[in-house]
């Protein structure tokens, strides 16, 4: 009976110590996507900025047409690589969030 107490005990030890480590991992995966959206927002702002100037220092229609369409190909662009990266970061997010948990979902799992 002490040996299942013992182990009830160490079992909850070990639980808490993978949250607060999934926990760890959590924050800083959410740090790192903050700073990836801030830089984003930041490029966005100067991309869109410097579209704008040109657009408004085009002579004619035909070069107002091929800023708007060279500034629309650069954002989508943009987006796409950058939904691609933050992607990658939610899926690293996930991954490390886990990770702290393999080890108590095998001993849960080869105790039954």
């Amino acid at each position: 009976m002490v040996k299942n107490i013992d182990d009830i005990q160490k079992l909850g030890k070990d639980n808490v110590d993978a949250t607060v480590k999934s926990l760890g991992a959590l924050s800083k995966s959410l740090q790192a996507i903050t700073v990836e959206i801030a830089d984003y927002s930041k490029t966005l702002f100067e991309q869109t900025a410097a579209a704008t100037e040109k657009l408004i220092g085009a002579k004619s229609f035909e070069k107002a047409i091929e800023v708007q369409s060279e500034y629309a190909k650069t954002s989508y662009e943009s987006f796409v690589a950058e939904a691609t990266k933050l992607g990658e970061l939610y899926a690293d997010l996930a991954r490390e969030a886990y990770k702290p948990f393999e080890a108590q979902f095998g001993k849960v799992a080869s105790a039954k």
